[in-house]
């Protein structure tokens, strides 16, 4: 066999070397064109969808938020499977798609069913998609770290979430960056009962209080000499002294 084949080769010798010649020439093709990656995506095609409700229990929440979206994701085209996970709090479902699904159409068609079962939801209960990346997106994880103690963790954080990330997420291929720890800035109204019972009042009443007064009002426009002034209440509170005058 071998010897018939060295044989075709000498008399064919024209034929071999274009053979050659067109078997190198999509060698070279083949490595300027095929996509190389460190780390292959073979993931599936998914869309994540968050949906919070917080404090509530997982058996609550699987009856009245991760069901719903499950069973009306079943029925949206290229779905294989479905998978929902409820937790103290929080609900996750995982829509796995047709290999070689595109992702953004994946995304557009959840969507579009997301917006059919918000009505089978409770009041307030608004599922969000998770970041457009996938299970091998993940880049690198980093710490801000203040070795002159000057920072403390709620500054830190402030400075992540205001300036680092929002700097990182306008890098093109960048999907998400999510902070986790530290302290994120927020003011607390620590309650009395027994004085709020002294005062026959419940524990709404300041949380309303607190709502009414954080907040602008549009009044009207008025018009004088030609020139048109818009007149509106400003009642945003900026600090604690505000909010210890409610």
């Amino acid at each position: 066999m071998i010897a018939r084949v060295i044989d075709f080769s000498a008399r064919n010798r024209f034929l071999v070397f274009l053979l050659v010649f067109a078997l190198s020439s999509w060698g070279v093709w083949a490595i300027r064109n095929t996509p190389l990656d460190a780390i292959p995506d073979l993931s599936d095609t998914q869309v994540i969808i968050f949906t919070g409700w917080e404090g509530r229990s997982p058996d609550l929440i699987e009856d009245q938020v991760t069901y719903p979206i499950t069973s009306t994701l079943l029925a949206a085209p290229k779905v294989q499977v479905v998978r929902g996970f409820s937790f103290l709090g929080a609900s996750f479902v995982y829509a796995i798609f047709q290999e070689g699904t595109d992702i953004y159409w994946a995304r557009s068609r959840v969507l579009e069913y997301l917006q059919a079962v918000k009505d089978k939801l409770p009041a307030g209960v608004n599922p969000v998609l998770g970041p457009d990346a996938t299970s091998v997106g993940w880049g690198f994880s980093y710490a801000l770290v203040d070795e002159t103690g000057r920072q403390n963790l709620a500054e830190l954080r402030s400075l992540q979430d205001w300036n680092i990330k929002l700097a990182l997420e306008s890098v093109p291929g960048v999907s998400q960056v999510a902070s986790i720890g530290g302290f994120v800035r927020q003011y607390q109204v620590s309650i009395d009962p027994s004085r709020l019972q002294a005062y026959n009042l419940p524990i709404t009443a300041v949380m309303e209080a607190i709502r009414q007064s954080n907040k602008d009002v549009e009044g009207r426009v008025l018009e004088f000499s030609g020139v048109e002034y818009m007149v509106r209440g400003r009642g945003y509170l900026k600090g604690l002294a505000d909010l210890e005058n409610i």
